[in-house]
């Protein structure tokens, strides 16, 4: 999953990056509000986290409001030092989703932003499954009838990915644009290596029909059916 941060603070903002990628999400960074309302317009996150109190004139209540008209749906988490009740029924109703008040620990912050992506996909829960694998969202975990799946934290991201699309046909360039951040040096080549390591791991080693299929001329889907 892609997330974007847009933080004037650089301390925060490279901590909030390294705290999630280590959590497998892909992350891009914005420190101002005028390249973060770009980036959200053009790229297609999964979720934006968005400081309140931006230098200049795009701040995070404009950004908000920008998008929500423009009819940009992506679930926005809110940050701000800002503790008073009318500021955050502010951000709310500006087209925020969540708020959540600096200082704050990451452990909360990765709790909401779990919660937030759940949101959109509510029958999903923290457990993804298709046929008898099940991919743990919490613990990070693959599993495929009673063995355990070791991945990588790109894999962990495909696959991840892949499952809340189950049934859905991906491109290439649909796979690139949500497992991999901006820095990423990403050609479609790329792409068929982690979906080979994918199916060297939970495909081939069991002697059943696949989940991850080629759908030539278009991209791949997880599905219980070719």
């Amino acid at each position: 999953m892609r997330l974007l941060v847009i933080e004037d603070n650089r301390k925060i903002a490279d901590t909030l990056k390294s705290a999630l990628a280590a959590e497998s999400y892909a992350v891009d960074v914005t420190y101002t509000g005028e390249e973060g309302l770009q980036a959200a317009r053009y790229e297609p996150y999964d979720l934006i986290i968005l400081d309140r109190m931006l230098p200049n004139k795009i701040d995070g209540i404009t950004i908000c409001k920008e998008l929500r008209k423009e009819d940009i749906q992506v679930p926005i988490l809110m940050l701000t030092a800002k503790d008073q009740v009318q500021q955050r029924v502010e951000g709310l109703e500006a087209g925020a989703d969540d708020y959540l008040i600096k200082p704050f620990s990451l452990a909360e912050l990765i709790a909401r932003i779990r919660a937030l992506l759940r949101r959109p996909h509510e029958s999903l829960g923290t457990i993804l499954t298709i046929g008898n694998l099940s991919l743990d969202t919490q613990a990070k975990q693959a599993q495929r009838g009673k063995y355990a799946i070791k991945l990588s934290a790109t894999e962990y991201a495909l696959l991840e990915y892949m499952m809340r699309n189950k049934g859905q046909i991906l491109s290439k360039q649909n796979l690139i644009n949500h497992v991999w951040d901006f820095d990423a040096d990403i050609v479609p080549n790329t792409v068929e290596t982690y979906i080979n390591y994918l199916r060297a791991k939970i495909d081939k080693p069991f002697k059943t029909r696949p989940f991850i299929h080629t759908v030539h001329g278009f991209g791949y889907k997880m599905d219980t059916r070719p």
